[in-house]
């Protein structure tokens, strides 16, 4: 019998929404800031997932310049009917304080590689969107409703409206059929209609530790809706001992032979508590009751880590390749950039065959233009290493290796040059916002020539090392502890993961580039 290993889709991956169609199963999930929005990854069978798309991949669907940490696109709902994908998405400008700026967006595709259409806007009064195709034709968004008035539930219920395809527009009046159960936090909406009942699966009790899946039904679309006895249907919490914590913000699917999926969200501890990898996707087995109410396969309402797999062939896919030589005209699919597309104005894979040629631009503290590409840790054991050719001629210009979780928490091996010394290297930490230099002093470098940097990560320890053309590896400073790369390290709440990748600096507004040969991402565990 096959199994199913969570998570299937390892590192930043929150908020999965799955569907089928005919023999292949989509999933979207989040990004936030990072670019392009939303990741759709593709399976045969369940077990062996691949990163297929990434369909908002210009400023006209996803402008991000000056969105903060953890804003941009949330909570991505993926559906199909009558030939044509739809994918509803939010992005948000800004969750703090009192108020929330969404705005709720629409794209479609006849195929799931694209093209993908320009956005149709839909509202701004929540988050969390989804798109719910009834039998008789008709189209309805969901979303939470944000309700920022003094004294109110700011998770103001579950808003249904009528989408109008031919119009691209919402019609009709839209109501709060659902106001959720005593664990609050309700959101995350997805609806679907078994055996003669509406059932609408939502996230509640916030995306920490007490997150939760819960399921309420009704025979008629505006309710009322009769909530689960047994609710929650899926929660890791109370149950430290779980290897997969934080479970919620769940999505259906049927397969061909009638067997039922739930994908949800989940996070791993790397010491008991911190979840550097981010926030992931699993999957449990479901089936329906003699009551017709969901519940997981095997009792209770724990996720397990290991899952028994649907009775379809294997389909396994080809493995990513650890060494990216930089080679081909685009970037490779598993590479993000912060907020903005790459352009030549600032990454260039052309202008020096087999090099990355960034241009440096602003500081990691920029919400706007940053000379940034990373990509996603997916393991808590891994090695990274690059080579650079890079020549600064003041400390105003960086550029190196980077662990990065937002602008106020990473640690980043840069070279820079120093008025006394010319060409370092160093380490410069930001530590909840607070900027701190990690070596007494800086090691000196050639003036001229390569300088490979690699990065080893073992849980919450992080090592640099660096070597020139003449020497073999040396560390740089002392193991570095990265837990406060991760959700849990600070407030307000955020959303993502720890990426692993290269940039540069050029405060002087020269943008003085650095040419990056290679990059290994490997994986330890």
């Amino acid at each position: 019998m096959n199994a199913i290993t969570n998570p299937v889709l390892r590192g930043f991956n929150p908020d999965p929404s799955i569907i089928r169609v005919e023999d292949n199963y989509y999933i979207a999930t989040s990004t936030f800031e990072w670019f392009p929005g939303v990741q759709i990854h593709h399976s045969k069978d369940l077990i062996h997932w691949r990163l297929l798309k990434r369909p908002l991949d210009r400023i006209s669907q996803l402008n991000m310049q000056g969105n903060g940490d953890s804003d941009g696109v949330w909570a991505p709902c993926l559906t199909y009917d009558s030939g044509l994908f739809y994918l509803i998405y939010t992005d948000v400008k800004s969750h703090k304080g009192a108020f929330k700026d969404t705005h709720n967006y629409l794209v479609t595709a006849a195929d799931i590689e694209g093209p993908w259409s320009e956005p149709v806007y839909l509202h701004s009064s929540g988050f969390d969107p989804s798109l719910f195709h009834d039998d008789d034709g008709r189209k309805w968004l969901l979303s939470m409703l944000w309700d920022f008035r003094k004294g109110k539930n700011k998770f103001g219920g579950i808003v249904i409206q009528e989408y109008s395809h031919s119009e691209q527009r919402l019609v009709g009046p839209a109501a709060t059929i659902f106001e959720g159960t005593e664990l609050g936090f309700t959101e995350g909406p997805h609806l679907y209609k078994q055996d003669g009942y509406y059932y609408l699966i939502t996230a509640e009790g916030g995306t920490r530790y007490q997150h939760a899946v819960t399921v309420a039904r009704s025979a008629c679309l505006h309710g009322p809706y009769e909530i689960d006895p047994l609710n929650p249907v899926l929660t890791s919490s109370g149950n430290s001992g779980l290897t997969l914590q934080k479970a919620g913000h769940a999505s259906l699917v049927e397969t061909q032979n009638g067997e039922w999926y739930m994908a949800h969200l989940c996070a791993r501890p790397a010491d008991g508590h911190h979840c550097t990898l981010g926030r992931e996707t699993a999957l449990q087995k479901c089936y329906w009751d003699e009551k017709g109410w969901l519940r997981l396969e095997g009792g209770g309402n724990s996720p397990s880590a290991t899952v028994q797999a649907p009775a379809l062939p294997l389909h396994p896919f080809k493995p990513e390749l650890e060494r990216d030589d930089f080679d081909e005209p685009l970037l490779g699919s598993h590479w993000s950039t912060l907020r903005i597309p790459p352009d030549p104005s600032w990454l260039t894979l052309s202008e020096r065959e087999g090099f990355l040629r960034l241009k440096g631009m602003e500081s990691l503290s920029s919400l706007h233009r940053q000379s940034l590409i990373a990509r996603r840790q997916q393991s808590f054991s891994i090695e990274a290493e690059t080579v650079i050719e890079f020549e600064p001629e003041s400390f105003q210009q960086m550029a190196g290796l980077i662990l990065y979780y937002n602008t106020e928490d990473y640690v980043y091996l840069r070279i820079t040059h120093l008025e006394q010394h010319g060409r370092v290297i160093g380490i410069i930490e930001s530590k909840h916002g607070v900027y701190d230099e990690l070596l007494a002093a800086d090691l000196k470098l050639p003036q001229y020539g390569p300088v490979r940097l690699k990065a080893i990560v073992h849980r919450d320890r992080l090592q640099f090392y660096y070597a020139t053309e003449d020497t073999n590896w040396c560390p740089v400073g002392e193991e570095i502890n990265i837990l406060h790369l991760s959700d849990e390290a600070a407030e307000p709440l955020r959303f993502t993961g720890t990426f692993v990748g290269v940039c540069a600096q050029d405060l002087g507004g020269t943008r003085k580039q650095a040419d990056f040969d290679y990059f290994i991402y490997r994986e330890m565990e």
